[in-house]
């Protein structure tokens, strides 16, 4: 194989199910636009790769930023976005975000959401990492995703005109005879190679698959965030950007050396509630590193403990929550999992360090969800709205779900087109890489694209990355699929953050230190007809070129 697969080797579809609208994914993005895709009367298929509640947004810890104070306003909230994005946020996209935010959270409880309140009713507020007043609301003390996610899929299971696929990981966008996205094929996991795939055939897609933390070898993300949508998607011929912009959440529970795949979050939630980040001498060290100290944006946060790391040679530094009133009740989930893991966080310093966590960048959208390939919309982690720039402000990631879903919700419901004959059999060639590649792959991005990042090593990873294409299989199958999905992604990346040539946001080259302005740009990822990535600047404020 040379360059990266234009498709998945995969048997032709043995089964077909048709919709109005085929969603990709069951987070929050996902099962909002389903939501509002039957507000408007649409038929809607949705697609998930395990059972509806698995996804990566049961496991936020963190809750919805939105302007619900009186002291609060939506100027505030998007200059608190704006700084953490550092110069590479949409002002449009950001606009849109804070102003109908809080209607949006108001629509999630409308839907069954309950989040937590104070005795008289109304909601309580607080505050983390970046955000210069409280404007966060909580479910459960810890357990927001998993409360939304149970109100969504209770809306979900109770609407007739949603047809759920559970166990099905996505293949490829079938088109139509005009090039637009006209479904997908996909494969219900645990029905055999043949027979289990199927194709849904719809008149738009809306990929909601969520992020590509499995691209590292540590990670906060689900075992099933593989980059599937990314991968589609520039297979497809649509544009990425800002992939380079990876977010490492400061911290995450250290469970030992030898620890990979999902790790357990840490709430900065925790910090916002007085808890305390200290070296192995005891010393607090964000002290003086950063005017918020420990409730800093998470690139400072993260870069400050990374330094710690290196300059005492140590795998993790310490949470100190044990001045938080009430703990055990107030977090209960978390202190479940570090008890769990053997430390106790009313009584011990909590070991923790930092782990691949969001992907500010995505599927290149206009502010309707539009991705550069008619009918395909993407929303949520999969996407890039313009919204993080450089780097995601806490607790804006379930926020942009619910408004920019709605968006979508508001342009399928006026512009779907009368369905189209499918495309011919897609002429291009198939390919696949070998699962054992997976491995390597993981273990090269963790070294050499990780939170720490300089030319010779981003061009050491390319090279061993690209050495991975040639490690291919004949053998169709989950494996393999995972495999290639997390190949594409992981080369893109790379060639974007060795093209970055400057220290921005939550992408940190020791060789550029600093931020410069002619680098305050995006750069556009697209795969050619070779399977190669390539890459092209555009001015922030320029919007994808979106055409319909």
């Amino acid at each position: 194989m040379t360059g990266l697969p234009s498709r998945l080797s995969a048997p032709e579809p043995g089964w077909e199910l048709t919709a109005d609208v085929c969603v990709v994914g069951s987070g929050v993005a996902g099962l909002c636009v389903a939501l509002h895709a039957r507000a408007s009367g649409l038929s809607v298929a949705v697609v998930t790769k395990v059972e509806v509640d698995d996804g990566s947004t049961r496991w936020a810890q963190g809750g919805i930023a939105a302007v619900l104070s009186a002291t609060d306003t939506p100027g505030a909230h998007a200059r608190d976005t704006e700084v953490a994005g550092v110069g590479l946020c949409d002002d449009d996209a950001v606009r849109a975000l804070v102003t109908e935010g809080p209607e949006r959270l108001q629509e999630l409880i409308s839907w069954g959401a309950a989040f937590d309140r104070d005795a008289a009713g109304h909601l309580l507020l607080t505050r983390e990492g970046g955000h210069s007043t409280d404007r966060i609301v909580h479910a459960g003390g810890d357990a927001t995703g998993a409360e939304v996610q149970r109100a969504l899929h209770d809306a979900v299971s109770a609407d007739p005109g949603i047809t759920l696929v559970e166990h099905a990981m996505v293949l490829d966008l079938l088109t139509d005879v005009a090039g637009r996205a006209a479904g997908v094929t996909l494969h219900v996991l645990g029905e055999g190679s043949a027979d289990g795939v199927g194709a849904v055939r719809a008149r738009a897609v809306v990929l909601a698959t969520g992020g590509m933390g499995q691209v590292y070898a540590a990670t906060t993300n689900p075992s099933v965030s593989t980059g599937d949508g990314v991968a589609l998607g520039l297979r497809a011929g649509a544009v990425a950007t800002d992939l380079e912009f990876v977010q490492f959440h400061p911290t995450a529970l250290y469970l030992g050396p030898d620890s990979r795949g999902q790790q357990p979050l840490v709430s900065e939630a925790l910090r916002g509630e007085g808890a305390v980040l200290r070296d192995d001498a005891g010393e607090r060290f964000m002290v003086g590193a950063h005017e918020l100290a420990e409730l800093a944006p998470r690139d400072v946060v993260a870069k400050a403990i990374t330094r710690v790391q290196l300059r005492d040679g140590v795998d993790h530094v310490w949470l100190d929550a044990r001045g938080i009133p009430g703990l055990a009740e107030r977090f209960p989930t978390i202190v479940a999992r570090c008890r769990e893991a053997g430390v106790d966080p009313v009584t011990d310093l909590v070991p923790v360090t930092p782990a691949a966590h969001y992907a500010s960048g995505g599927l290149a959208t206009d502010l309707h969800g539009r991705t550069t390939v008619p009918g395909l919309y993407a929303c949520g982690e999969v996407a890039c709205t313009g919204v993080h720039g450089a780097n995601r402000l806490a607790s804006n990631s379930l926020l942009e779900g619910l408004v920019f879903a709605g968006r979508i919700g508001e342009a399928l419901a006026r512009e779907l087109p009368v369905p189209a004959a499918p495309a011919p059999v897609d002429p291009r060639p198939q390919g696949l890489v070998d699962a054992a590649a997976r491995g390597p792959l993981t273990a090269t991005m963790s070294a050499l694209v990780g939170a720490l990042r300089t030319g010779p090593g981003l061009a050491r990873a390319a090279g061993e990355l690209a050495g991975l294409e040639e490690r291919t299989t004949a053998v169709p199958g989950v494996p393999g699929w995972e495999a290639t999905d997390l190949l594409t992604v992981a080369t893109a990346i790379t060639a974007a953050a060795a093209a970055r040539e400057e220290t921005r946001g939550c992408h940190w080259r020791e060789d550029h230190s600093d931020a410069a302005d002619a680098w305050r740009v995006h750069l556009d990822v697209r795969l050619d007809d070779g399977g190669r990535v390539t890459l092209a600047r555009r001015r922030v404020g320029e919007p994808v070129a979106v055409r319909w």
